[in-house]
């Protein structure tokens, strides 16, 4: 609807100014009126939601410095040209620009306002789109942090707050909780995402490799040596480096590690050039290295220098109501890259999805996802895996609310999250209904369209 759309009205005719602003505000638009295009430029914001009427004619800056100046500012803007009978051929060329529409002086009332209405609704249109795709940009952008549990929502939020920031970041975390995914978040959303992201694993190269693959080294600075090589410090100058498992670093590399991150700067191997790195470290540890016990030989001083801000990404098991939406988006990936459907889902396997104790987290959902879609998962397979019932040894008012909740996670998932009809099967009433969800922590949206007919990915 244009009902109360915005209108930016510019012309340099007061009294031709004051009319039509009232014919456009008893068509029910919200007019702005400007006696000048710099005013109305100076108001102008990307996201108005509205169009832009401007006279072509007017003094300092006539309308189609005017729209080149919208145009600049965003194409997608509606402008309307006002022209007098000698400006015809400007506002064809101006049309042809990418102008909305011209109109000659003198124009009947109802011309104007439906090439308004018109141009409104194109307008609100593109502003609908563009929410969708920063939306489905966002989701994205966001995977595999997918998650409506208060951990990963506070997650989200702090990466949001410091992303933009060049401190150092230390992410813990299990294996297999996404650790390299947040890291490659805080560089997407910095103002460093167009440097380059570099990765490395502290664990996964002896020691004799790992001082040249950091600092990098020059021709002949040791047997085999033929050529230069950057280092992955410096080739992630105005970018960010990822060193995981830090804690597997040598005590050796670990000294050189505390300098570059002190002093900004790096020597490669065969020379005695310093170079100054624009560097953002962010390292990875699947153990505390804030406990001495756990710490081992990585040194005190390095862990303080990294430790400027931690984040803690919370195991699988943790947030266990994060688990259908996390199986939905990688049942769904696999699906496409598998070129098969979906399987229906039995009781069984979301019985397993929700006691499985997940102790590879968010990567061995993923091969379970893999593998359930390749249909290899069977119903005995899931089985043989599970642990004795949780509920053993519980009290009896305990047992039974255990059973309560999942039979409604049960009969959500049978519907498809269709409350009417789980309402129904359970026999209850729909206050009820909703006191259980809340009591439970159970989210009904969890299971709207499980089996996949509108499954959520995000």
């Amino acid at each position: 609807m244009s009902e109360n759309s915005p209108v930016f009205l510019i012309d340099d005719d007061k009294d031709l100014l004051r009319a039509t602003k009232q014919t456009l505000e008893l068509a029910g638009f919200g007019v702005s009126a400007f006696s000048a295009a710099t005013e109305a430029l100076h108001a102008l914001r990307v996201d108005f939601a509205g169009v832009v009427v401007s006279d072509i004619r007017m003094p300092q800056m006539d309308g189609q410095q005017l729209f080149a100046r919208i145009k600049a500012l965003d194409a997608d803007l509606p402008v309307i040209l006002v022209t007098g009978h000698g400006d015809i051929p400007m506002a064809v060329q101006a049309i042809q620009d990418g102008a909305y529409d011209f109109i000659a002086k003198p124009f009947a009332t109802d011309r104007l306002v439906q090439s308004v209405r018109r141009a409104a609704e194109k307008r609100r249109l593109v502003l609908e789109n563009r929410a969708l795709r920063q939306a489905a940009e966002q989701a994205q952008s966001d995977l595999p942090l997918i998650g409506q549990t208060p951990a990963i929502e506070r997650l989200r939020h702090t990466l949001r707050q410091i992303a933009d920031t060049d401190v150092d970041v230390l992410v813990t975390g299990e294996t297999g909780s996404g650790k390299e995914v947040v890291a490659s978040l805080l560089h997407r959303w910095s103002r460093r995402a167009n440097g380059n992201f570099v990765a490395l694993n502290c664990g996964a190269l002896p020691e004799t490799v790992i001082e040249s693959e950091l600092f990098g080294h020059e021709p002949g600075a040791f047997t085999g040596a033929q050529k230069k090589r950057v280092g992955r410090i410096e080739h992630s100058s105005a970018g960010t480096l990822f060193l995981d498992e830090i804690e597997s670093m040598p005590p050796a590399i670990q000294v050189q590690m505390l300098r570059v991150l002190e002093m900004r700067e790096v020597t490669p191997l065969g020379t005695n050039e310093v170079r100054p790195v624009d560097l953002r470290v962010v390292a990875a540890a699947k153990v505390d290295l804030g406990d001495p016990r756990q710490r081992g030989d990585f040194r005190e001083d390095l862990y303080y220098r990294l430790n400027v801000v931690t984040l803690s990404i919370p195991p699988l098991r943790e947030r266990r109501d994060d688990i259908p939406l996390l199986f939905g988006h990688f049942a769904d990936r696999a699906a496409g890259r598998f070129k098969r459907e979906v399987p229906a889902i039995s009781t069984t396997v979301r019985r397993h999805l929700r006691e499985h104790d997940w102790p590879g987290n968010v990567r061995e959902l993923s091969h379970f996802a893999e593998r359930f879609v390749l249909g290899l998962e069977s119903a005995t397979t899931v089985k043989s895996d599970e642990a004795p019932a949780a509920d053993e040894g519980l009290p009896l008012p305990l047992r039974v609310e255990r059973y309560e909740a999942e039979l409604i996670r049960e009969t959500l998932s049978q519907n498809n999250g269709d409350v009417r009809r789980t309402i129904e099967a359970l026999g209850i009433p729909r206050k009820t209904f909703y006191d259980k969800l809340q009591r439970h922590g159970i989210v009904r949206g969890d299971f709207a369209g499980f089996d996949g007919d509108d499954r959520r990915g995000s």
